[in-house]
Parts: C-alpha cells; sequence; structure tokens
C-alpha cells in the first residue's frame, strides 16, 4: 500500500511517499524566513506553504519513481499547528484526492511523532512509554499499541523545545534554539551552574520549563549588572542538563509505573545528541528497550503522517470532505 503524506503544521513543508514498512521519498523544506524574527510568523508560513508545496510533492515522486496514479492513499496533518499552514495540507490534499479518487485521512501531528519509528519499521514492542518533546509540545503517552494512547504527563508551561528557543533568544544565540544551544553546549561545564529542575519531587509525570528559562534570564541580567563575564557555552552547557534530567527522570518513572519495558523518544527535541545518548545509556543499564527516530524524522515531516496514515487506512478509516484544521487539536480527544 503506497501512501502520499503531506505535512504543513508549521514552518517545515514536507512530503512523503512510503510503501508499507519503506520509505520511499521524505521531502522536508524548512522556512528560512523565520529567523530573522527570532520565531514562527504564522502568515509567512502559511504563504510560504503556497508556494513550496506544489514543487515538493513534484520532487517527492521524482525521487521515488511513481506517479500519481501509483498511490493508494493520501493522509495529511489537520492539527495541532498554525490554522492558515494546516489549511494549506489540508486543501491540497482534499484537491488530490478528488481528482485521484482516492481516500484521505486527516492525522493528528502528535501521533505523527509517535509513529515516527514505525516509519523505520523498527521493530517496537507495546506497550510503551512515549516522551515526544517538541517546540510546541512536551508530553508522556502511554502506548497500548499503535493508535490507542492516553497522555499521563504534559507540561504545564512552556515546552522543552519552547525552553530552548527562548533561552537561545536570552543568549543573543537566534532561531531556531536547539540547535545553536547543543553546539555551545559541547563547548561548557554542564556542571558550572545549578539550575532548578521543576516538578521532579512532584508524584505525577507533568513538566515546567518556564521557571528555567526565567532563572536563566535572571542569571545572566545578574552577571551584566555586576560586569562579570558570561560565559555562554557553560550557561548553555547547564541549560540542557538541567532539561534531560527532567526529560529522562520522568520517562523512566513512567515506564516503572505503567509496568513497560520499551521508551520511545519522538519529536523535534529528540534530534539532541546529548538527550538520545543519556536515554541510550539509561536504557541499556534497566534493561529497556529504547527507540529513537532518525534526527530527519524527529523534525516535523511527512513520512511519520504517511505512515500514521497508512495504519489507519489499513484498518479501514478515512476522513470525508469536512475535515477541517484543529489548531488546537488534543491526542485523547481525536484518538480512541
Amino acid at each position: 500500500m503506497i501512501i502520499l503524506g503531506i505535512e504543513t503544521s508549521c514552518d517545515e513543508t514536507s512530503a512523503a511517499l512510503i510503501n508499507d514498512n519503506t520509505i520511499l521519498a521524505n521531502i522536508i523544506s524548512t522556512q528560512k524566513i523565520h529567523e530573522h524574527y527570532g520565531g514562527v510568523v504564522p502568515e509567512f508560513a502559511s504563504r510560504a506553504h503556497m508556494t513550496h508545496l506544489v514543487p515538493i510533492v513534484r520532487e517527492a515522486f521524482a525521487e521515488a519513481k511513481l506517479t500519481f496514479a501509483d498511490i493508494d492513499g493520501l493522509a495529511v496533518t489537520y492539527g495541532p499547528g498554525l490554522a492558515g499552514s494546516l489549511l494549506v495540507g489540508i486543501c491540497f490534499c482534499k484537491g488530490l484526492a478528488i481528482n485521484l479518487k482516492k481516500p484521505f485521512i486527516g492525522i493528528n501531528h502528535i501521533e505523527g511523532h509517535i509513529l515516527a519509528v514505525n516509519a523505520q519499521a523498527l521493530p517496537v514492542e507495546y506497550p510503551a512509554i512515549c516522551l515526544v518533546a517538541s517546540g510546541g509540545h512536551t508530553i508522556l503517552v502511554y502506548i497500548k499499541e499503535p493508535t490507542k494512547y492516553k497522555i499521563i504527563g504534559r507540561t504545564i508551561d512552556d515546552a522543552a523545545g519552547e525552553a530552548f528557543d527562548k533561552t537561545a533568544k536570552i543568549l543573543g544565540l537566534g532561531y531556531p534554539g536547539g540547535p545553536a544551544i547543543e553546539k555551545m553546549a559541547k563547548l561548557g561545564n554542564e556542571n558550572a551552574i545549578n539550575f532548578p529542575r521543576a516538578l521532579m519531587d512532584h508524584d505525577n509525570f507533568d513538566f515546567s520549563f518556564s521557571g528555567l528559562k526565567t532563572s536563566v534570564l535572571y542569571y545572566v541580567e545578574s552577571l551584566r549588572k555586576n560586569n562579570k563575564n558570561i560565559v555562554v557555552t557553560d550557561i548553555c552547557s547547564s541549560f540542557q542538563k538541567a532539561v534531560i534530567d527532567v526529560l529522562v527522570e520522568k520517562s523512566l518513572r513512567a515506564l516503572k509505573k505503567f509496568n513497560c519495558t520499551t521508551l520511545i523518544l519522538a519529536g523535534g527535541v529528540a534530534s539532541n545528541s546529548s538527550l538520545r545518548e543519556r536515554f541510550r545509556e539509561l536504557c541499556t543499564k534497566k534493561h529497556v528497550n529504547f527507540f529513537v527516530p532518525a534526527p530527519e524524522l524527529c523534525t516535523d515531516n511527512a513520512a511519520m503522517i504517511a505512515k500514521a496514515g497508512l495504519i489507519r487506512l489499513k484498518k479501514g478509516e478515512y476522513s470525508d470532505f469536512t475535515l477541517d484544521t484543529i489548531p488546537n487539536l488534543s491526542l485523547n480527544n481525536s484518538i480512541n
């Protein structure tokens, strides 16, 4: 079964073609215009999707050596995300589905991240715990099996990726902040500054990163006020360690609570090499099966959407032409 996936939830325009367990093409175009503004500008994002989507879809078909007639169905992100950006992908998908007379299905963006490891045909065993950490989301999910999920923890304020972006802005490192902080952190002392780790002592699986970001701000302002040297590498390394400590501790607690031996790491923050290595080391020690997508499948991409669509279309699920964007779509509200 060959599925065309479309992802336009934020500032990546992506199209992918998959055939059961094989990714035939996964084309991703990241919009550079937002770097100048220090964050995503919704109107610019939707306009860029309108410009880039058709050429990217054509590129995907060329790379996969397929034609439109070869596909069996389509999958498109319908939320959560930016309303205008989501609308571009949905309208394109609907038009193509009508023209080709093929079924299509709307996919929850978070489910796409959860199933990114499945797009690589990795031997994931369920039930499992999945940590989805990105710019917009930080959640812990109990997965009974693909398409059956329960959110057991979430951020009460900033997402992990959002904290990376805001901290990078404080330090003048530009946007996106994650890669910039990771690069600087490699050169610093992770034990130089003891930044707070919120909710670590609470008996739940929720996260909070707003206080950590504020602590970085106050620390930097204090150094400037007293004319002291600001060692950006140490700040980045200590900040990154604080984030990783919280993500790892909460995830390992969830494994124990729900008696799972499989942990999945997903989302844009999952591309952080220090986070991946920390999880890998601890899971090996605790005899936990650890799965994380390749870095290109951690960012927003259409292969993960196509895989989720393939699983649901095979189960006989599909969307009709009343499908609309749901910018604040919840995983719990959209998945049985």
